[in-house]
């Protein structure tokens, strides 16, 4: 910041800032080009601002081989309207059957792997606290029954738990 006083006795503040991010003059291709008229641009044609339009003007006018060749299907509209869209409506993450066991880990699967048959207790997996919907029959499940709780379950999915003696349990 310079001080200077003006014509008036007011005392004025001059800002000077210097930009960091900009070329030094002399490293400018330009420096080359002093004392050439045009500075490379041609007499006829001349260097003017916008000769084209800014940004993607002509898009369907004088730019469209561009347009057409580079970014088909820039141009007009696709399926059908939606109108307030609730995007709420549609979120169902999914998990396959062969990753619900990692959900509480191996401890746990070992845990009941060596229980007593006579007593027969099952764990309980509520995939809907791990975030997920819907249960997908992708993978094999380990032959341990289980209680699964979920919003959805797949065809595949449930006869897969049924098959290792386990129960697919719905919940809302």
């Amino acid at each position: 910041v310079v001080s200077t006083q003006s014509t008036w006795g007011q005392n004025l503040l001059a800002v000077v800032s210097f930009r960091s991010n900009e070329m030094t003059t002399k490293l400018k291709k330009n420096r080359k080009k002093r004392g050439h008229v045009t500075a490379g641009h041609g007499r006829v044609g001349k260097h003017r601002k916008h000769p084209g339009g800014r940004g993607n003007a002509g898009g369907q006018h004088h730019h469209r081989t561009n347009f057409d060749k580079y970014h088909p299907g820039y141009f007009g509209k696709l399926g059908m309207r939606h109108f307030s869209v609730d995007k709420n409506q549609y979120h169902c993450p999914a998990l396959n059957v062969d990753k619900v066991w990692t959900l509480v880990g191996d401890q746990l699967r070992n845990k009941y792997a060596t229980a007593d048959a006579e007593k027969s207790k099952v764990p309980v997996i509520d995939v809907t606290r791990f975030g997920f919907f819907k249960v997908l029959g992708g993978g094999v499940i380990p032959h341990q029954p289980v209680i699964v709780k979920a919003k959805f379950f797949s065809k595949s999915a449930e006869k897969k738990i049924k098959d290792v003696g386990g129960a697919c349990v719905l919940t809302a």
